[in-house]
């Protein structure tokens, strides 16, 4: 269940989801989140990125960015995904480039997605990272995409 999104105070812009992650089906997500036009425009780059990582055996999916905030126009929307018993040659290719700030990802699918093992910060994985605010450095919460 997608928890109620809170507001950090100070210089964040948008609410978002309370400290932790959050178990979330793709129609939770859907209700939620893909209500406008454009947003149902990512949620479906999106759903086809989980599903590719589904049919690759990949066990974990995570969800960020301003996508899960009431940001009105997400630009994009973030994840990361967790590469244990990953069946490399079941993925999309485009899944593992990361060049041009991964324009590829998001020409295909409207948002960029990273292996939740990656660093994105000296010290800090992505799914650790994506736990925090970039704007506040407070905690947020990020969705663990469930079946």
């Amino acid at each position: 269940m997608i928890p109620h999104l809170i507001d950090l105070g100070g210089s964040t812009p948008w609410l978002v989801l309370p400290p932790g992650i959050h178990s979330a089906t793709l129609a939770e997500v859907a209700s939620v989140f893909a209500n406008t036009p454009h947003r149902k425009r990512l949620f479906n780059g999106f759903s086809e990125v989980v599903l590719n990582l589904w049919s690759a055996n990949c066990a974990q999916v995570f969800l960020d960015g301003s996508f899960v905030t009431n940001n009105p126009h997400p630009g994009d929307f973030d994840g990361c995904w967790d590469p244990n018993g990953v069946i490399a040659t079941r993925l999309d290719p485009v899944l593992l480039r990361f060049e041009n700030n991964r324009a590829a990802q998001k020409a295909k699918f409207g948002g960029e997605m990273f292996m939740s093992s990656m660093y994105a910060a000296p010290g800090k994985t992505y799914l650790e990272f994506f736990q925090i605010e970039k704007y506040s450095g407070k905690n947020k919460g990020i969705l663990l995409i469930t079946s």
